[in-house]
């Protein structure tokens, strides 16, 4: 973890309330795709953690959701502003546990630290396929920016507008040789992907509410085969065989 400044460069609506954040600033601390930054807005107590979706040297991509007030005002500040950063927080995907032929499987704005993962695996000479979910097409955003990697790109969207109607685990079941996935979305997706029986393994992305997203308050907890273990700090990543899913009461 290394905490610092970075400037805002730009930001773009990518669709609907989704936008894209550029932002200047030392990115050494950033090893793995997957992991997350913890950035502090003017006049907010809690920082706001934002997976990576993709860096390089002195420059940082995030995709952002406007799911709260902080969130809201995060993607309208003005270029040039400057946000004190945590960086480097969390875990990241394995590539090397990543084996030939895995699937990455994203849902909505769980298509960000995707980005990263896919530019990699392709980086190191392997054939990466991606599955995208949204709810329409009006929703979608990056699949260009995918295929313009060299992936081979599937959407699905529950009204049909794009792709396969239905959800990524339509387009999962069509795949005849999909093992193994690394996903990152809602929880709904990532337990139904999860539930598949041809899937055999799987790195997968879980989301939590956090406070320190370092791991001292211990507040993102979630129990795992393996014993408790803090969402920010031991994942986001966990893998398929170590996740147990929360019942309701």
């Amino acid at each position: 973890m290394k905490k610092s400044v970075f400037t805002l460069e730009r930001a773009r609506r990518l669709a609907g309330d989704v936008w894209e954040l550029v932002l200047a600033g030392d990115t050494s601390s950033v090893t793995a795709p997957g992991q997350f930054v913890n950035l502090e807005l003017p006049g907010k107590f809690l920082r706001r953690p934002i997976s990576v979706c993709d860096w390089a040297e002195g420059r940082l991509t995030l995709l952002v959701k406007e799911a709260g007030e902080g969130t809201k005002e995060l993607v309208r500040l003005p270029a040039g502003t400057a946000l004190s950063t945590l960086s480097g927080l969390g875990n990241g995907f394995a590539l090397g546990a990543a084996p030939e032929g895995a699937v990455l499987v994203g849902g909505g704005i769980g298509a960000a630290p995707l980005y990263g993962l896919a530019k990699r695996m392709l980086a190191a000479g392997r054939s990466v396929q991606v599955v995208l979910g949204f709810r329409s097409k009006e929703d979608a955003f990056y699949l260009e920016e995918f295929a313009a990697l060299g992936a081979e790109v599937l959407a699905a969207s529950e009204d049909g507008s794009l792709g396969t109607r239905g959800f990524v685990t339509d387009v999962l079941n069509e795949l005849p040789d999909c093992r193994f996935v690394c996903a990152c979305g809602p929880t709904a997706m990532l337990k139904a992907v999860h539930a598949l029986p041809q899937i055999t393994g799987g790195q997968f992305s879980f989301e939590a509410r956090m406070a320190c997203g370092f791991g001292a308050c211990v507040g993102c907890t979630i129990q795992t085969k393996k014993g408790l273990r803090r969402v920010c700090k031991d994942g986001p990543i966990f893998h398929k065989e170590d996740i147990v899913w929360q019942t309701s009461p």
